[in-house]
């Protein structure tokens, strides 16, 4: 367990400065993150390189252990960006094969009752007819293997932890995280030095809240012009249940209890194949009480008939936690800074209005593939800004659903999920999501919260160990390992601040918007209170970097390790 003070703040950080000789590769394009945008703008490069009989390099680097690994997502994907990327998938075995049967939309009164909305109430945009439930993390691992087999040098295990920049400012490509340095900041007899990988044009699909792409974000300005960013957390289990309990192919979703009035999100419950079914909660991460836990919520949404006559008698054997991006159209950063881009997730193309952002991630992936091939071919790619960039996004299918669907999210969060709901269906069953307005949201999640004083505390039962679970069992669930004898890679920027602010101002949010136990408030040894970080439990999610009230958490890579999601 990691104990956070200035000393260890300090020394951690002078010895982590100490110059390195790092070995270099040398690519045309270096992508970081192996997700689906990642891997699409790969294969996409590649295609273009074998049709234009040109040997062009390209490097992949991930921080799971495993391509894969780190993939948490519903999912329902739509399959329109894979059917122009790899039109032959279903030859090729991809790992898309449940076809949504039976769709359903649910709004949940109360802890017993719920409403089936009729479907002429749901939005065409929501329906999920023609769409397939799958792993998001198995189609990764697929289509990683379409990569390689296409030449592309695929680096798992390897944590991007710092953007490489030319003598101009522009990005130069980027540094994988040294290994073997103690958790007080000293190399140890295993130590070894990052890899730089170097490229005319390095490409950021590192997924919701990646470090590069926030740094890369501020460093260039790139969101002056847009709304805040916002976020939801998304909590998931995968469960094996009774056959008589299992329809292949049928799609739940729904919004209502357990959040309260003020917080918004909503649920799902996918019937895979096997007998799995996935079940999970997301919670929109500008709500407002402090004493609201997004885990505690997701344990209590499985006591709902709705969701229990599933459950009952099954069993868990997957958790995971990921924080979804998913500010869409007005809060979208510029995409291009000099020698760089910024795809899927990293940038915020979920499509709200959907719910679902593969397709989206994807399409932006293969976009940027096209416009770094086009300025190799005319040799304009080594350190320039690809401008034409976010015009190429914003002019295909991928910029015409954002722009659709702009209002959803801003609407939930201002009117609250039944009124914002009820907007959000007359925006887009009526106008198709062309209404003649935009709505805005210029509030960042992390200024949402209220004080403790002013909230009303929420008791949430003990888990049962049958349908609900504790914070620490999940995350053993989650397969989360790291490395104990490494730097701490939640940094605070002000030590002091957790208690002379969080705790007296909010009631330490931080113990709750986690959903793996990595922060606990303790006795200190001068007798006061400590913030305690117990970093080997974080599953990555990035939720407290997002809505920690002072901004003061900031997630950095570890060396190595986190969650290793199976069948998510």
């Amino acid at each position: 367990m990691e104990e956070y003070g200035h000393s260890a703040a300090s020394v951690t950080q002078s010895n982590l400065t100490q110059t390195v000789e790092r070995e270099a590769l040398d690519y045309e394009v270096v992508i970081v993150g192996g997700g689906p945008a990642g891997l699409s703008a790969a294969i996409k490069f590649a295609q273009l390189a074998k049709a234009a009989n040109r040997d062009v390099s390209v490097g992949l680097v991930d921080k799971g252990n495993e391509i894969g690994g780190h993939i948490l997502s519903g999912a329902i994907i739509d399959t329109r960006a894979i059917d122009e990327l790899l039109p032959d998938w279903a030859s090729q075995h991809a790992p898309i094969q449940t076809r949504v049967e039976h769709d359903e939309f649910h709004f949940l009164a109360s802890a017993t009752r719920s409403i089936k909305v009729p479907r002429l109430l749901v939005p065409p945009v929501m329906r999920n007819h023609g769409n397939y439930a799958i792993s998001l993390g198995r189609l990764c691992v697929w289509l990683a293997e379409r990569a390689a087999e296409l030449d592309v040098d695929v680096f798992s295990g390897y944590a991007a932890a710092e953007v490489i920049y030319d003598g101009s400012g522009a990005v130069a490509g980027i540094a994988t995280s040294d290994r073997g340095v103690s958790k007080d900041g000293q190399r140890t007899k295993r130590f070894e030095p990052g890899v730089e990988l170097r490229a005319k044009q390095t490409i950021f699909a590192e997924g919701s809240r990646g470090s590069l792409g926030r740094s890369l974000i501020d460093r260039y300005g790139l969101a002056e012009h847009s709304d805040p960013q916002h976020y939801a957390l998304g909590l998931k289990e995968v469960w094996e249940v009774p056959a008589d309990q299992h329809s292949l192919g049928k799609v739940v979703h729904g919004i209502g209890w357990p959040l309260r009035s003020k917080a918004s999100g909503g649920f799902f419950l996918y019937h895979l194949a096997d007998n799995l079914i996935a079940v999970g909660l997301i919670v929109d991460l500008n709500y407002q009480n402090p004493w609201l836990g997004p885990f505690d919520e997701f344990q209590q949404l499985k006591h709902h008939p709705l969701v229990e006559r599933v459950l009952h008698g099954g069993r868990r054997i997957a958790y995971g936690a990921r924080s979804i991006t998913k500010g869409g159209y007005c809060s979208l950063p510029k995409l291009s800074m000099p020698g760089g881009l910024i795809i899927g997730c990293n940038a915020g193309t979920l499509n709200v209005a959907k719910i679902k952002g593969t397709h989206t991630a994807m399409k932006s992936g293969m976009i940027a593939a096209e416009t770094v091939f086009s300025a190799l071919e005319t040799d304009t790619a080594t350190g320039e800004e690809l401008e034409q960039f976010s015009d190429n996004v914003m002019k295909s299918w991928v910029g015409t659903e954002l722009a659709a669907s702009r209002n959803v999210g801003p609407a939930l969060h201002r009117f609250g999920t039944v009124a914002g709901s009820a907007f959000a269906f007359v925006d887009q069953a009526i106008f198709s999501g062309r209404m003649p307005l935009t709505l805005h949201d210029s509030v960042p999640d992390y200024e949402t919260l209220s004080t403790a004083q002013d909230s009303a505390p929420i008791s949430y039962a003990k888990p049962d160990g049958v349908l609900s679970f504790d914070r620490l069992s999940s995350v053993y669930c989650s397969g989360t390992q790291h490395n104990h004898d490494q730097p701490c890679h939640l940094v605070l920027t002000d030590p002091e601040a957790p208690i002379a602010h969080n705790l007296h101002k909010y009631g330490a949010p931080e113990l709750r918007y986690c959903p793996a136990g990595v922060y606990e408030i303790v006795a200190a040894q001068n007798g006061g209170q400590r913030l305690q970080i117990n970093a080997q439990n974080c599953v990555h999610c990035k939720t407290c970097d997002i809505k920690d009230p002072t901004q003061n958490i900031v997630w950095t890579p570890p060396e190595t390790g986190g969650p290793r999601y199976s069948n998510m």
